[in-house]
C-alpha cells in the first residue's frame, strides 16, 4: 500500500469513524434533534436507538484489526443507513442542505472502503 493511498484510508476512516460515532451516541441517547428529524421522515422514535448502536459497534469493528468480515458488514451497514437517510430526505422533498451530511458521510464509506489495506480484505477461499 503507497503512503498516498494509506494517508487517504486513514483520513476517510477517521472522519467516517468520527461522523458514525458522534451521530450513533446522539441517536442512541435521543438528543441533537434527530428526535425531530426521524419524526419529520415518518419514522418511529425508537429506530434510533437501533441505528445508534449499531453505528457505534460499526465504529468499533471499522477500527480494529483483523476480523475481514465484519468489517464488510460494517461497511455495508453503514452504507444502507446513509443512502437510505439521504433517499429519506430526498423523498420527503427537504432541502439539499438536509441531505449533505448523509451524502458526505457515504462518500467516506465509499473512500474508506475503496483504499482500506489489503489486511482489511476478505480473502477468497481458493487462494
Amino acid at each position: 500500500m503507497t503512503k498516498r493511498n494509506k494517508i487517504i484510508y486513514w483520513v476517510s476512516t477517521i472522519f467516517l469513524a468520527f461522523g458514525m460515532l458522534a451521530g450513533g451516541i446522539q441517536q442512541l441517547l435521543q438528543i441533537g434533534g434527530y428526535v425531530d428529524i426521524v419524526s419529520q421522515l415518518g419514522y418511529p422514535i425508537y429506530l434510533l436507538s437501533i441505528l445508534g448502536f449499531w453505528k457505534i459497534l460499526g465504529v468499533v469493528i471499522v477500527l480494529i484489526p483483523k476480523v475481514p468480515l465484519l468489517k464488510e458488514w460494517a461497511y455495508a451497514g453503514f452504507f444502507f443507513a446513509m443512502s437510505g437517510a439521504a433517499a429519506s430526505h430526498i423523498a420527503m422533498g427537504q432541502s439539499f442542505q438536509d441531505v449533505v451530511p448523509s451524502l458526505t458521510l457515504l462518500i467516506m464509506i465509499v473512500v474508506s472502503w475503496y483504499f482500506r489495506p489489503t489486511d482489511r480484505n476478505i480473502r477468497s477461499v481458493k487462494q
